[in-house]
């Protein structure tokens, strides 16, 4: 399905709000997680790779899961403190 098309495949030419709402949700979240993945990979591998070859050590492979994990767990904290001031 592209942008333009009918979010419930129907064929009535009735504009829906909410189906639209919902379809941009979607779209949005995917993108951001796509992002998120981009950047998470990106930094971690600058951060844990120094000398690029044809395979990771296992130093390189640890290094990598705990900038993984960290950058997971940095994001979820910022996420709940802008989301809590938000309701505030």
């Amino acid at each position: 399905m592209d942008s333009f098309s009918s979010p419930s495949g129907g064929s009535s030419g009735q504009f829906n709000p909410d189906a639209f709402k919902d379809q941009l949700k979607n779209q949005l979240a995917q993108a951001y997680a796509e992002e998120f993945l981009e950047t998470m990979r990106s930094k971690c591998f600058d951060k844990c790779i120094t000398k690029p070859g044809t395979s990771i050590s296992g130093s390189e492979s640890s290094c990598i899961s705990r900038c993984m994990d960290r950058y997971i767990e940095a994001t979820g904290i910022i996420s709940k403190a802008l989301f809590s001031a938000s309701h505030q």
